[in-house]
Order: C-alpha cells, then structure tokens, then sequence
C-alpha cells in the first residue's frame, strides 16, 4: 500500500480516500489474480541448501576456481585471435555448463571476404 500511494504521488497525482473523496486515483485491494504468485522463487540450481532463515535458500553451482578460468579464458581470446571457429565452439561447450550450439558454424567475415575476391576476379575476367 506504501508503495501504492508513493507511486500515485510521484506521478502528481493525489490519493483518493475518505478522507480525500475528491483524489485522482483510488486504491482497490483485490488479492491475487488468476497466474500470480505471493511468493517468487528465483533459483537455478537443482540442488538448494538451507540457510539459518527457513524461507532462504541457496544455490551451490558449478564453478572453476579464477585460476584455472583465467587460463582457459586466455586460451579462449587465443582461439579468437586465431579466427578458429571450432575450437572456439569447443571451448564454449567445455566452458559454459549445458551450453549446446543450435547450428552449425558460419563465419561470416570468411564468405564476406570470399564473396567480395570473386566480384573482383570477375570484375577483371569482364575488362
């Protein structure tokens, strides 16, 4: 309701009551609609574990230590460096945790490149 009458007012407008019969906007308590949650549950993890609140809980992830990441991560910009594709797919899938490609791989700037040497070669045969 805080909220409620904060927002009203922030919008310049003033909050209708009995006290204000003659306010510009009337707040109407009608409970939850059909689809909404009181409570919103916001973890990803298959496995939560208890906290000291009995309504908390937490998420143990997969994770590398900085380490070991730092190095993969430099290995990853070396790969892209390199404009190699596949092993920076590979290298994703080894990364990221149920990252799964969707398609094969397209490297654009190649068939771009590509694309433009063959106008140009034709672009010769032609003169």
């Amino acid at each position: 309701m805080d909220l409620a009458r904060r927002m009203v007012e922030l919008s310049g407008l003033t909050f209708r009551s009995k006290n204000n019969p003659d306010g510009d906007i009337e707040i109407a308590i009608t409970g939850l609609r059909p689809g909404e949650k009181l409570y919103e549950e916001l973890l990803i993890g298959h496995n939560p574990q208890p906290t000291s609140h009995p309504r908390i809980l937490k998420a143990h992830e997969d994770f590398l230590p900085w380490a070991e990441l730092r190095n993969k991560l430099s290995a990853l910009e070396l790969a892209l460096n390199a404009n190699d594709p596949s092993v920076v797919r590979l290298m994703m899938q080894q990364l990221v945790s149920g990252y799964e490609p969707s398609s094969d791989i397209v490297d654009w700037i190649y068939l771009e490149q590509e694309a433009e040497t063959r106008l140009m070669e034709l672009s010769a045969i032609n003169k």
